[in-house]
């Protein structure tokens, strides 16, 4: 076997410290942590300042999770150019790197995610390391390799700001906060929240991503990966942490697909659409979707009906509905098959489509009421 390219500690100490980036992380959160409370105590802060640390907050947080992350990574959607050089703009004063740098490492991250050798931040490497530590210095699961972008190289909003990056991102970060705190007449206060506690805290939520919803939560889609969902990551990072969910349907524009789960990125698309600002929103299959989450059901069934010492009755019924499962997966594989062959035919009066989603709706209403019946049957096997 080749031998692993994973960094160990004692190859850690011989790879330099990126000074800067070490830098800042730590001149923010000293700041965040001691200098903001000393001098709100001292002078206090005004509700302008307050509402620019929100605003700015709001505004960087919803550029990476629509902008960086759902458009550009992952390709959801088509947005308006009015949309694109707003995203891309706000984006930059979140102080993530530009989008193409940003875009590039977070494909790797879906490629090869938990590979320790090539995810630039795998959660198999500690939480610290998927949460800051990966930034601090040049581990070669980091490098960059931009052929893995080339949709981006031919996007004119993505060039622009991968040239004028620097000079955007310290107009946004420094200039525009010293700006409004002269006209408010609070240049400290605003300096100090909108400017570095804003930065501080939109930081470490986006970071949870990459380490808490890789390490705490739910895998309710796969267990093929390390992501997980998870309610309280998704209020912190505008909806992001429906994360199990996002890695084995990453193309659909949502990540909380549940009408109560909160997901503030999925609702702004939404908005942006019924304003005309974005188009061709792409969603996953509601069939695939409970298939999914269908399999991890009966998957943790059968591990239960394993472990346990239960009698042939209750083994019989989970296997009895597990072939109902595989019998209803080969219907539904079997009538997309017909439909494939229906376009390449030419065949596709009101007729057929009618009879097509109608079929679907049957199937999708069979794997909703098995997951109730799975549902009761998991009842019994904890008795």
């Amino acid at each position: 076997m080749p031998k692993s390219t994973v960094t160990t500690p004692a190859e850690t100490r011989k790879l330099p410290l990126c000074r800067s980036i070490a830098f800042m992380f730590a001149g923010t959160a000293l700041i965040s942590l001691f200098v903001v409370p000393w001098y709100g105590i001292q002078y206090g802060y005004s509700k302008g300042a307050w509402v620019l640390f929100g605003l700015f907050w709001l505004l960087n947080g919803i550029s990476i999770t629509t902008g960086y992350h759902r458009l550009w990574s992952h390709r959801s959607f088509k947005a308006h150019p009015l949309l694109r050089w707003f995203l891309a703009i706000w984006g930059a004063q979140a102080l993530q790197n530009d989008i193409m740098t940003w875009v590039s490492r977070h494909r790797n991250h879906h490629k090869f995610v938990d590979d320790n050798d090539k995810d630039p931040y795998s959660a198999g490497r500690g939480f610290w390391f998927s949460h800051l530590g990966w930034m601090l210095r040049d581990y070669p699961s980091g490098d960059l390799d931009f052929s893995n972008i080339p949709d981006l190289k031919r996007d004119p909003v993505v060039a622009w700001q991968a040239r004028w990056y620097w000079p955007l991102t310290a107009f946004m970060n420094i200039g525009l906060p010293i700006i409004l705190g002269l006209l408010l007449g609070d240049l400290w206060g605003v300096i100090l929240l909108a400017g570095v506690f804003r930065l501080f805290i939109s930081h470490h939520m986006t970071f949870c991503i990459n380490s808490l919803a890789h390490a705490w939560g739910k895998q309710t889609y796969t267990e093929d990966n390390s992501a997980r969902d998870n309610w309280v990551v998704a209020l912190l990072t505008w909806g992001e942490g429906y994360h199990n969910f996002h890695h084995i349907f990453q193309n659909d524009y949502r990540n909380g697909i549940r009408w109560w789960q909160f997901d503030l990125t999925k609702w702004f698309i939404n908005l942006c659409s019924y304003v005309g600002l974005v188009s061709d929103l792409r969603r996953v299959p509601r069939f695939r979707i409970l298939r999914a989450r269908l399999a991890m059901e009966f998957k943790r069934a059968q591990l239960k009906v394993q472990e346990t010492q239960l009698g042939q009755g209750w083994k019989a019924i989970v296997e009895q509905e597990y072939q109902q499962f595989k019998k209803t997966i080969s219907e539904w594989q079997e009538l997309q098959a017909g439909r494939a062959n229906e376009v390449g035919e030419k065949l596709r009066g009101r007729w057929q489509k009618t009879a097509f989603h109608t079929r679907v709706k049957e199937l999708e209403y069979r794997l909703k009421m098995q997951r109730r019946r799975l549902a009761l049957i998991s009842v019994g096997l904890l008795k």
